[in-house]
C-alpha cells in the first residue's frame, strides 16, 4: 500500500488527575500518478501557478469551484496546499495532457476509519466536452478504493450546475438526495446540493 503509517497519542483529560491516551492512526498518503489515455493524473507543482490562476479567470468556474483565492498570492498559498500531502486527508491531482493543464480532480475529507472520501473535479473551459472529468474520476475512484481501501466516495453539487451532474453519472456514480441550501457557492448565495456516491462494490462505469 502507498501510505505510510505513523502512530502518536492523544491526550485527553480524565477522571481527577488522570489523563486517558486514545491510540489513534494516522495515514499521510503518498502522492501518485495516474495514466487515463492521454491523461496524466498528477500531484500539484509551483510551476501550474499561471494555468491556475488563468483557469480561475473562468465566471463558471470562480461560480461552482470558488475557493477563496481571488489574487496570485492567494492561489499560490492554494497549491502548496493542494500540493501537500502529508496529513492524509486529501490526495488533490492536476489533470495534464503533455504541458497543457485541463482540470483537477480532488479526493478530500478523507476518513480512513470509517472509509469515506468526497471528490470534486473541474475542468478549464476549452476541455469541457471532452469527457476529461468523467475519465480523471473514475481513474481516482479505481486508486482510492484499492489503494486506501474506501468504501464510499460521495460528491455534492449545486442544482443548477447539471454539468456536473452528469459527470457524476458518467463516472458511476449514484444520486441519492437534494439537500436544501446547503453551501454558499462563488456567487453568495446557498444554493440546494444533489448528493451522489460511489461505493467499492458497484460496477465500474467502463
Amino acid at each position: 500500500m502507498s501510505i505510510d503509517e505513523a502512530w502518536y497519542e492523544v491526550g485527553v483529560p480524565g477522571l481527577d488527575r488522570q489523563v486517558s491516551l486514545e491510540l489513534r492512526r494516522i495515514r499521510a498518503v503518498e502522492p501518485v500518478q495516474l495514466t487515463v489515455g492521454e491523461l496524466l493524473l498528477r500531484p500539484w507543482r509551483e510551476d501550474d501557478l499561471t494555468a491556475v490562476w488563468t483557469a480561475r479567470q473562468d465566471p463558471l468556474l470562480r461560480r461552482w469551484n470558488h475557493s477563496g483565492a481571488d489574487t496570485p498570492e492567494e492561489v499560490e498559498r492554494l497549491l502548496a496546499r493542494w500540493a501537500d500531502w502529508g496529513e492524509g486527508d486529501h490526495a488533490s491531482f492536476a489533470v495534464v495532457s503533455g504541458p497543457v493543464l485541463l482540470g483537477s480532480v480532488s479526493l478530500h475529507s478523507i476518513d480512513l476509519p470509517q472509509g469515506d472520501a468526497e471528490i470534486g473535479y473541474w475542468t478549464v473551459a476549452a476541455a469541457r466536452g471532452r469527457g476529461v472529468a468523467a475519465r480523471a474520476t473514475v481513474a481516482v475512484c479505481s486508486w482510492a478504493f484499492a489503494t486506501l481501501e474506501l468504501d464510499r466516495i460521495q460528491l455534492f453539487h449545486a442544482v443548477e450546475n447539471p454539468a456536473s451532474g452528469r459527470v457524476a453519472a458518467k463516472a458511476g456514480f449514484t444520486l441519492e438526495a437534494r439537500l436544501r441550501r446547503s453551501h454558499r457557492y462563488g456567487d453568495g448565495v446557498r444554493h440546494d446540493e444533489l448528493l451522489w456516491s460511489r461505493l467499492s462494490d458497484d460496477p465500474t462505469p467502463w
